[in-house]
């Protein structure tokens, strides 16, 4: 076994202790709920016919009387944004596999998507921080309607993950996996994207000039080629075991996307109450989760952006984390050189 470094030690036994009540609190939470049984076998009739209406006949015997789990996707897709894109096919795909495990799938709600490189400079970009919060609330209100045994989490970028983090863990008696869309395939390399840059603040080409660039290196689904906000969060979600392993950072519309979406939907089914390895979410994440989210950010260079989003997603698990951790963390994790 693989000591661990003294300060990620100290650190964690440190936020262990500061958090005993708080996690405590959560955890109790988790356990009652946990303690009820599956959320549809508490409904009455009449709401469960609500809940299962517009499914198929097999769907339908499944959730009205059959014991398999039945597995709720929150999704952030639009066809907008190029992170977004690829998740529109994904629901069919997990639906599917679902069957394939004895289990039921069904989109419980979507939550917006918006992107910084699109409203930077213009007023919408006063709404960026504050979707995170929309998202989590619309995460929640998905989940709220006791139809699920876990949870499939749709989304990649800046906000939204985060936003998706807070919602599901609201409902931390679930099994939650997180699906990317994973990164677009590279495009214009950044040095070429920066003289044409330099050339149009020279005055030097023009509007089209710039756009046939810019274009050029945002050019297909997936999520933009630099490692900013977006693939961090794909990172983050790996390392905290909520993506399957090696799931991040693969193309989107691939065959290898496609099997790690499939595999996402059977092993959820494997992961609820109703299966045989039950891991909910609130009780998967905890003080160690969250070092090892810190620890992959300073590691790779990640976004900063997460000194805000992972001191309210620890929050969202009775887990407090202050920007001191990040610094007494820093020195102790190797960063190497990513210069080309």
């Amino acid at each position: 076994m693989t000591d661990i470094h003294p300060t990620v030690a100290d650190v964690t036994d440190r936020i262990r202790d500061r958090i005993r009540e708080s996690r405590s609190a959560y955890l109790d939470r988790v356990d009652r709920a946990a303690g009820e049984g599956p959320n549809r076998l508490h409904l009455a009739c009449t709401n469960l016919a609500h809940g299962f209406a517009a499914c198929g006949a097999d769907d339908k015997a499944e959730l009205g009387g059959g014991d398999g789990p039945n597995i709720g996707i929150v999704t952030s897709y639009n066809d907008m944004l190029s992170a977004h894109e690829p998740l529109g096919a994904f629901p069919q795909i997990i639906k599917r596999a679902c069957r394939e495990a004895g289990a039921v799938a069904q989109v419980a709600g979507g939550v917006p998507a918006m992107c910084d490189g699109v409203t930077q400079g213009r007023p919408g970009m006063e709404l960026s921080l504050f979707s995170r919060d929309v998202i989590a609330m619309a995460t929640g209100i998905a989940l709220s309607h006791a139809m699920f045994d876990g949870a499939l989490c749709l989304g990649v970028c800046d906000k939204i993950v985060p936003g998706l983090f807070i919602g599901a863990a609201a409902f931390g008696h679930l099994p939650v996996i997180f699906v990317p869309g994973g990164p677009m395939p590279s495009g214009l390399p950044n040095a070429e994207k920066a003289r044409i840059r330099q050339l149009h603040a020279n005055g030097e080409v023009g509007d089209d000039a710039l756009l046939e660039s810019e274009s050029a290196s945002y050019h297909a689904p997936g999520t933009c080629t630099f490692y900013g906000t977006a693939n961090s969060n794909q990172m983050m979600m790996e390392v905290m075991g909520l993506h399957l392993p090696g799931a991040a950072f693969v193309n989107p519309n691939t065959p290898l996307r496609d099997a790690l979406t499939t595999t996402a939907a059977s092993r959820i089914t494997e992961m609820t109450a109703l299966g045989n390895d039950y891991r909910p979410v609130g009780r998967m994440i905890d003080e160690r989760s969250i070092v090892n989210a810190v620890v992959g950010l300073l590691a790779t260079g990640g976004s900063t952006n997460h000194t805000l989003h992972l001191v309210a997603m620890a929050r969202a698990v009775g887990v407090a984390i202050t920007w001191d951790d990040f610094a007494e963390l820093s020195p102790a994790v190797p960063l190497p050189n990513l210069a080309v």
